[in-house]
């Protein structure tokens, strides 16, 4: 029977040589994960369920992310509820603050999460790691909770959506784009509970940043995954990821057959392309940039697990090189993990960034969900590289959340207004 990689991966994980859209199964995970807003409530429920141990403390990571380093008495209590939980259950994978990043993009750098896999995690965009080949969803704290005591949760097996992105990709035009793009083409709904998979030329010429970003965002068109195929730079990535030595396992490489069954197949031309600009309150409301007219801003915000990895705080560097923020805007940038923040220094970035006049912080998820390091004030509009811009979602019901690429919110954090590198 042919199957979609999305459909492959949950058939060998529940024992069956095949399975099909709509078909509820049972399977087993390689690997879950918690943060300081959810793991506490899993936590809860666990002690609920009866159990003494976790099924295996070496495949589950807490990762205080949220609102750390910790902004108020609430939080402090939060993260301390996941350090006690993992030190009870010898839980290997707790990163405290100098080892703790944004976990979507820790735990790929770490090589904790691989082609293959099965992943589940207590946060929407765990469907982050879908750019590994892996197949990787979020779920509610219960089921986190159940998986950390059983290592299995159960799955209603989604239909895919094929994405055949053609063509080169202009110069200036990121992974952040193309799914900006694609939501803006389907709608916050227009994946909902279906596989997203990415294939053509295109996909293959994005870096392994960029992809993780497009399937990080996969759930911002109610998608239950993001998917991408294997290919040299995936194989390079998990190698050079795994020399980090915390998880041994072999990779596993699957691909959708030629023949495969999809509920909707797009055919996406990319090489008109702009940077895309998602106006609030929706993804959805993505434009190219050319469209965008004259919107100033009070803020820009480069990070979060979107666009925190290296290849952002690049892009954002070689834009501000030279340059100074409008004495109207404050840039605040968050490298997503302790790797990518040595790196910035290690690079001369850091130096950039403060010569320009932006906040440099440690990594946190902050900014990207209202909790702290740069919450809006009622009126004021910020232009983000984070993946939502609902209403209050950076902090007051009353202000406004753009969502961008690095260098157009580099580049709008000097001008003053949204605008992209071209226009300074």
């Amino acid at each position: 029977m042919s199957q979609t990689i999305s459909e492959k991966i949950l058939a060998a994980h529940c024992g069956k040589a095949s399975v099909k859209p709509g078909e509820l199964i049972s399977a087993k995970v390689d690997f879950c994960l918690g943060n300081d807003i959810t793991a506490p409530v899993a936590i809860n429920e666990f002690r609920k369920i009866g159990v003494s141990k976790v099924f295996d403390k070496n495949r589950i990571a807490l990762v205080p992310d949220h609102f750390t380093p910790n902004k108020d008495i609430k939080s402090a209590e939060q993260v301390k509820v996941l350090r006690e939980f993992a030190k009870e259950m010898g839980i290997v994978n707790f990163f405290e603050v100098g080892r703790m990043g944004v976990e979507h993009a820790l735990l790929p750098e770490l090589g904790l999460v691989l082609p293959g896999d099965l992943i589940i995690g207590a946060d929407s965009h765990t469907c982050t790691y879908g750019a590994l080949g892996a197949f990787s969803t979020g779920v509610g704290s219960t089921d986190l909770a159940a998986c950390m005591a059983t290592g299995e949760v159960w799955f209603k097996v989604p239909e895919s959506i094929k994405f055949n992105l053609n063509g080169k990709l202009p110069k200036d035009v990121t992974g952040k784009d193309l799914i900006l793009y694609i939501i803006g083409l389907i709608g916050v709904d227009g994946a909902l509970y279906k596989s997203m998979e990415f294939a053509g030329d295109a996909v293959y010429e994005l870096s392994m940043e960029g992809r993780l970003t497009m399937a990080n965002m996969a759930i911002e068109a109610g998608g239950k995954n993001g998917i991408f195929p294997v290919d040299e730079k995936t194989k390079a990535y998990v190698k050079e990821a795994q020399k980090a030595g915390i998880r041994i396992a072999e990779p596993k490489f699957y691909a959708s057959d030629p023949d495969a069954v999809y509920a909707k197949v797009y055919d996406i031309d990319v090489t008109k392309l702009e940077p895309q600009v998602a106006f609030p309150h929706l993804p959805e409301n993505s434009k190219p940039l050319s469209k965008v007219g004259n919107i100033k801003i009070d803020q820009s915000y480069i990070g979060s697990c979107t666009n925190g990895r290296i290849e952002d705080m690049r892009q954002a560097a070689e834009v501000l090189k030279g340059r100074h923020v409008h004495p109207e805007v404050r840039l605040i940038i968050i490298p997503a993990t302790p790797k990518v923040y040595r790196q910035i220094i290690d690079e001369g970035i850091m130096e950039v960034f403060l010569d320009a006049g932006a906040a440099v912080s440690t990594p946190t998820c902050g900014p990207c969900l209202g909790g702290h390091m740069g919450i809006l004030a009622a009126g004021e509009k910020t232009i983000a590289t984070s993946n939502r811009n609902f209403v209050g979602r950076m902090g007051s019901p009353k202000s406004e959340v753009y969502l961008s690429n690095p260098a157009v919110a580099a580049a709008s954090a000097i001008a003053g207004k949204i605008v992209g590198p071209k226009d300074l």
